[in-house]
């Protein structure tokens, strides 16, 4: 499938028999982010910058990732392969590549001894490209979902793309989803609401409500001119679309977390447009992810 906005290439790296790989996405120069991470158990490079208030304001790739916090070795790689381009933030020294990393804990998955590093993430930087494929590959490669009962009731999960569009403002969104909740369409939260719920974790304690093996990541741009501020309140509404399509979201063993990136190329009225098209794509997104 091809990644709808201009400029953005995505490229996977993927050991289907260790089950996991690492997705790279690479960003056309001027390409303004910001993110925000609501899941209580985060493994990310590199997030803090993203703040409305750091120095930095472009960005030149985002790496979702396996192998939880060991995985996130695999963005040496990718700055590597961008050093060799000449891309990054100038400084007297030379460019300094931004790359944004999120891992997800798939560990458990395949072989928790081979994990994303610099060679893997390099690869799958030297492999984006405007073509990208879905379902378990790269960063999805380990990744399930629906843990929350128990990690017997678990079941696939992956990569998922969704797009939304407005009088040519385009919103695309990549997510990795590995969540401890499972997809739903709404059913879940009126029927806790009317007392009618049935599914609760018989021993929340000792269930998966008490390890960190999950997480869902999100990478959503868009082709709409937006300050860093922008971006940051963009991926705010990315996480209310894992909100609408994932039941329960945010747990404190997820580190469920959203980078919104902006090319540029659009001119726009209203952000609350583009935040609207974000909610709607980042929710298809993770209901295409299996």
């Amino acid at each position: 499938m091809k990644f709808p906005i201009s400029g953005v290439l995505v490229g996977h790296w993927t050991d289907s028999v260790a089950k996991t790989g690492c997705t790279a996405i690479l960003f056309p120069p001027g390409t303004v982010a910001s993110g925000e991470v609501r899941g209580g158990a985060p493994a990310t490079r590199e997030f803090s910058l993203l703040s409305p208030e750091r120095l930095v304001e472009n960005i030149h790739a985002v790496l979702l990732t396996g192998g939880s916090a060991f995985g996130l070795a695999a963005a040496d790689g990718v700055v590597n392969y961008l050093e060799e381009k000449n891309v990054g933030f100038p400084t007297p020294a030379g460019p300094v590549p931004i790359v944004v990393a999120m891992g997800l804990y798939d560990l458990l998955e395949g072989d928790s001894t081979v994990r994303p590093g610099f060679n893997e993430g390099r690869i799958a930087a030297s492999e984006a490209c405007e073509e990208m494929s879905l379902g378990q590959v790269g960063a999805g490669t380990g990744a399930s979902l629906g843990k929350w009962q128990s990690r017997e009731s678990k079941r696939p999960g992956g990569i998922g793309l969704g797009v939304a569009e407005k009088d040519g403002v385009k919103v695309a969104a990549i997510a990795a989803v590995n969540a401890l909740g499972d997809i739903d369409d709404g059913a879940s939260g009126k029927a806790v609401a009317a007392g009618e719920f049935t599914n609760w974790p018989e021993n929340p304690s000792r269930s998966a409500f008490s390890s960190g093996t999950n997480t869902t990541l999100v990478a959503v741009v868009t082709n709409a001119q937006l300050s860093k501020t922008d971006c940051y309140l963009m991926s705010q509404s990315g996480h209310d679309g894992l909100a609408r399509s994932l039941f329960p979201p945010h747990t404190s063993s997820d580190g469920d977390a959203v980078v919104a990136a902006a090319t540029g190329e659009v001119p726009v009225s209203s952000l609350d447009i583009v935040r609207a098209l974000t909610v709607a794509s980042v929710e298809q997104a993770v209901r295409t992810s299996c």
